[in-house]
């Protein structure tokens, strides 16, 4: 096991939130509720699938990515993430406040979303990116969903699952990403949980007790010692993709499926953790999509 027992039972259970958030929000707009902010797509583009078009999107969006990481573009990116992020929270939060019959509650959405989007990626809260990241990655699939079918997800999750073992793997893109993000943005996409080792806590514990009168004197001895913290990360596409694959079934074929799609994800990701080794870094799509596989399979046996 590559984290600790809590550790993993911690991106366990947001991973788990997230998808039964995923749901909610996604059910809402599935059943009539219109993307607000006027991203409600026409009526011509979600009766023909746009798969295609979804796939060449994602393939700009990597190579503008890895333009943009080669420039060093902070600053840019930093605003990007910020209005991806605002629109994201605002679709999720949406679904709540009109569920309970909140007047105006779109904008009220985006009242929240910005304040929350501004904290997560100009101060750096760690609670706060969390418990954002609950809430984008439902706001994000509400986009997706009504855009494709069944074949297209299925075509879809194997490209991403190929993609994400050669940037693992081969092209090691998603370290440098990850690296970059956390080193040079100080933010992530994903679930972010550091965390310190029981040597490494003991350490905290004597500099705290030490200098407890003195603030400044023990930030610079925090700097001195060099605690070594560890990362828990869970990427966001790790998130996402199970989302809409649910969403979809759930679009098609009603809640049953979607549950059980969303609990087979959840199982391939509980193996992956319980597979993978501190040091090493493995490419999580490849496990969920074949959970998903397997879900989609159960689903139409049992519906």
């Amino acid at each position: 096991m590559k984290h600790n027992i809590k550790i993993t039972a911690i991106l366990i259970v947001m991973f788990i939130v997230t998808q039964l958030i995923g749901l909610f929000v996604v059910s809402a707009y599935v059943n009539g509720l219109e993307l607000p902010y006027g991203m409600e797509p026409p009526k011509e583009v979600k009766e023909k699938p746009q798969g295609p078009e979804i796939i060449f999107a994602f393939i700009i969006a990597v190579l503008f990515f890895s333009l943009l990481i080669k420039l060093n573009a902070e600053t840019f990116i930093r605003i990007w993430y910020f209005v991806v992020t605002v629109l994201a929270l605002a679709l999720a939060i949406n679904v709540f406040l009109f569920k309970l019959n909140f007047i105006y509650n779109t904008f009220f959405a985006l009242l929240v979303a910005i304040p929350l989007a501004y904290i997560k990626i100009f101060k750096k809260y760690i609670i706060v990116h969390n418990f954002t990241e609950l809430l984008i990655y439902p706001g994000i699939a509400t986009v997706f969903v009504p855009l494709l079918n069944v074949l297209w997800i299925v075509i879809l999750l194997l490209l991403i699952s190929i993609y994400d073992i050669w940037a693992v793997w081969h092209s090691k893109f998603m370290q440098k990403m990850a690296e970059f993000q956390i080193n040079k943005l100080q933010l992530f996409t994903g679930f972010f949980v550091p965390y310190a080792d029981k040597k490494q806590r003991q350490k905290i514990k004597l500099i705290k007790q030490k200098y407890a009168n003195n603030t400044k004197l023990m930030e610079k001895q925090f700097k001195k010692s060099r605690i070594k913290v560890n990362l828990a990360i869970l990427g966001g596409g790790d998130i996402i993709f199970p989302i809409i694959t649910a969403g979809i079934f759930y679009k098609f074929f009603g809640l049953l499926p979607a549950l059980i799609i969303m609990s087979s994800a959840t199982i391939a990701l509980i193996f992956l953790f319980l597979l993978a080794r501190k040091g090493k870094f493995y490419p999580a799509m490849p496990f969920i999509t074949i959970g998903l596989y397997l879900g989609m399979i159960l689903s139409w046996v049992v519906v």
